[in-house]
């Protein structure tokens, strides 16, 4: 899996990336501001946060990683 951060969703660096990643196979998840950018028709699944403001984009991001580490920990390593 490939996850790529770009909060205008245009960054050529990470559009780039994605396309490497494809090349691979791997599934990929976007992060991503505004309405997405070209990278919501570049990935597998794209988490968009609705907003123009980039700190609040950031803040979101960085948000939704803390929550996907938690259900994938929880997911692989479930006590019984």
């Amino acid at each position: 899996m490939a996850v790529a951060i770009t909060t205008s969703g245009n960054s050529p660096n990470v559009l780039r990336a994605v396309e490497v990643a494809r090349e691979y196979r791997l599934v990929t998840i976007g992060l991503t501001g505004r309405t997405g950018g070209k990278l919501v028709s570049a990935v597998d699944r794209c988490i968009c946060i609705p907003s123009d403001q980039t700190p609040r984009i950031q803040e979101a991001h960085i948000l939704t990683g803390h929550i996907l580490c938690e259900v994938i920990e929880e997911t692989l390593f479930e006590q019984s």
